[in-house]
């Protein structure tokens, strides 16, 4: 909202001299005027009359994180004690509306003529179950109050804020309910979380992101809280590894329980797997339930040849937009089954990632024909793999027809290594500039625009590489980056 007029700000000035006058004065407040004397008075510190105006809040959503920018403890403390006052009323003024409030980093915004727009503050109405009531004395019970925000449960101590927003919730489960849009799970306290998460409705749960070093069975623990996320959209899933003690016959019930509970997120569009040891041999009971998936990435998984035909033949083939597989072995593999999995998804394929996948020449042969079809392809990596210098001119070739790539990471030629021999940190400088005045020369000869970047040496681990990129000009720039990301989605 812009600044108010010089008659509005002296006005809201005078108020704020006298609490028990700005808070007797809320009720014939102009509605425009309550955004920005709520911002006044949270910088101001008048603790009295923020816990006035949050019960005389007279919007549908309090967005507090947008009026605040940043919002202390002590200044949520406020808030809450305002809603006990609030929710401790049984009659309630006509006016009252506030029937969420908002902690999200990015929530409500506020329209240029200064009301706050709840522009879907709330999850989808598939979970308000109760009717809309009027909050007016005398009438039906409301709807509970809702809190929307996001949680990080890590090792060591929890952020205060979110500790102590969850304790109050909990003691309050009758008239309050959370609401959680995105889940971050950093801890192997995996019981803990559970505990925890008791307040909250998991079915608001759109995005959950798991990083750390669970194994088998503290997934089995967890996995039926996945399939109460019925509106989850994105899945992360990392550092899952076999219990060494564990029996072979209960190890291999994991993905089986995992699966059951994965096929009944129907509305689930991303996932991200990494580091997990049991998708070998199991990619079709785990994926064959999912329906509407368009964002696959796999990282650091070993797979067998069947889990890699079963992809082609998967029902969300034709729909993928994003696919990513690094450091997934494919260089045993017969490629017709990966020549197969891009035809199916050519019309629909916008980011394509085949990194460190032990690929040579016989693959990229095999998959450079179905890779032209990709019409829709705008960013291409194929980083780590080992190309002769004819294969990767044959390549570049191909993607250069490709109008809609914007970017392409391509490995060194096995020329640019000593003695041909590729690994990490043998490339030979003075073959490799060679390579480079070669492949620039192709590249021009092209006439296309896209970026060209060669990516000379990585660590997925600690998310660096270092890339060599053609400038227009025809000068090559050494550069140190994190490792690329899908169209915006995380590595």
């Amino acid at each position: 909202m812009g600044t108010p007029s010089t008659l509005e700000g002296l006005a809201m000035q005078a108020l704020l001299r006298s609490h028990s006058l700005a808070t007797s004065a809320l009720e014939d407040l102009p509605l425009l005027l309550f955004p920005q004397l709520f911002r006044e008075v949270y910088a101001g510190g008048h603790t009295e009359v923020m816990k006035a105006m949050v019960q005389a809040w007279p919007f549908p959503c309090l967005p507090l994180r947008s009026l605040t920018r940043s919002l202390d403890l002590e200044a949520l403390k406020v808030v809450l004690d305002g809603l006990d006052l609030l929710l401790a009323k049984r009659d309630h003024p006509c006016r009252w509306k506030l029937q969420v409030l908002d902690l999200q980093s990015m929530s409500s915004k506020i329209c240029a003529q200064g009301s706050p727009s709840v522009v879907r503050s709330s999850p989808p109405d598939s979970l308000t179950n109760q009717p809309t009531v009027s909050r007016c004395a005398g009438r039906a019970e409301e709807r509970p109050l809702t809190i929307i925000l996001d949680l990080t449960f890590q090792d060591g101590p929890q952020e205060a804020f979110q500790d102590y927003l969850l304790q109050w919730a909990r003691k309050r489960r009758e008239r309050v309910q959370l609401w959680c849009k995105k889940l971050q799970i950093l801890t192997c306290s995996v019981y803990e979380v559970q505990e925890t998460l008791l307040p909250v409705r998991l079915d608001s749960i759109q995005e959950l992101m798991v990083n750390s070093f669970w194994h088998g069975e503290t997934m089995n623990s967890f996995a039926p809280h996945l399939s109460q996320m019925k509106n989850l959209q994105v899945l992360s899933f990392s550092r899952v590894s076999a219990e060494v003690y564990t029996s072979r016959a209960r190890t291999l019930l994991h993905p089986h329980r995992a699966a059951a509970h994965l096929g009944q997120l129907q509305c689930l569009q991303e996932l991200h797997v990494h580091e997990v040891f049991f998708l070998r041999g199991k990619l079709p009971a785990i994926l064959g339930g999912l329906t509407a998936l368009k964002t696959l990435s796999l990282s650091t998984c070993s797979i067998k040849e069947a889990d890699l035909k079963f992809l082609p033949r998967w029902a969300c083939a034709k729909q993928l937009q994003h696919l990513r597989l690094r450091s997934v072995y494919l260089g045993h593999f017969r490629p017709k089954p990966l020549r197969a999995l891009l035809e199916q998804a050519a019309s629909t394929l916008e980011s394509l990632a085949l990194e460190d996948c032990g690929l040579t020449d016989i693959q990229l042969s095999a998959i450079v024909p179905a890779l032209s079809q990709c019409s829709q392809l705008g960013f291409f990596s194929f980083y780590g793999n080992r190309i002769s210098m004819a294969g990767l001119r044959t390549l570049l070739s191909h993607t250069a027809s490709l109008g809609h790539l914007c970017q392409g990471i391509y490995p060194p030629p096995l020329e640019s290594f000593r003695d041909q021999e590729w690994f990490l940190g043998n490339i030979h400088p003075g073959r490799f500039a060679q390579a480079r005045a070669s492949l620039a020369q192709a590249w021009r000869a092209s006439g296309t625009s896209q970026q060209f970047q060669i990516c000379t040496d990585f660590c997925h681990r600690w998310d660096w590489c270092e890339m060599v990129s053609l400038r227009p000009n025809g000068d090559w720039v050494f550069t140190w980056e994190g490792l690329p990301g899908l169209s915006a989605l995380p590595v």
